[in-house]
């Protein structure tokens, strides 16, 4: 079989990006409830490689960054970030009461247990509960 005659596709190349473009997906990685996989994958990155970004990013000084980056404004993200950020909500929400109870109830063969706990000792509710279920 003569295989000089079939077309391979070529190699990737490395891709380069400018430090603002670079500035502006970690900046919408840094936003609250945003995942760094979902910025990623809608601007069609791998998310290990903007994590890396984001990981390589903290770890240089502020004024260091800024030198990198420049002068030019941060809010110059792709189409694709800035539609994919989420906005804050705010909701109004009922304060807990005072005599707010964690109920719960167990069953183990025919021993069934009910108990009611105070939930502003949660935490102790937890412990109790992971050491009851071992």
């Amino acid at each position: 079989m003569n295989t000089s005659l079939i077309e391979l596709p070529g190699r990737r190349t490395l891709r380069r990006h400018s430090p603002e473009f670079k500035a502006g997906i970690i900046e919408a990685c840094r936003q609250p409830g945003v995942s760094i996989a979902a910025v990623s994958l809608a601007n069609g990155f791998n998310p290990n490689m903007v994590r890396k970004w984001v990981i390589d990013a903290e770890a240089l000084p502020d004024s260091e960054v800024e030198r990198q980056v420049g002068s030019g404004p941060a809010s110059e993200q792709p189409a694709a970030v800035a539609a994919s950020t989420p906005g804050f909500v705010a909701l109004a929400l009922e304060p807990a009461s005072a005599t707010a109870e964690i109920r719960i109830e167990l069953t183990r063969g025919t021993t069934a247990i009910k108990v009611c706990w105070p939930a502003s000792a949660a935490a102790e509710c937890a412990v109790w509960l992971r050491e009851m279920l071992r």
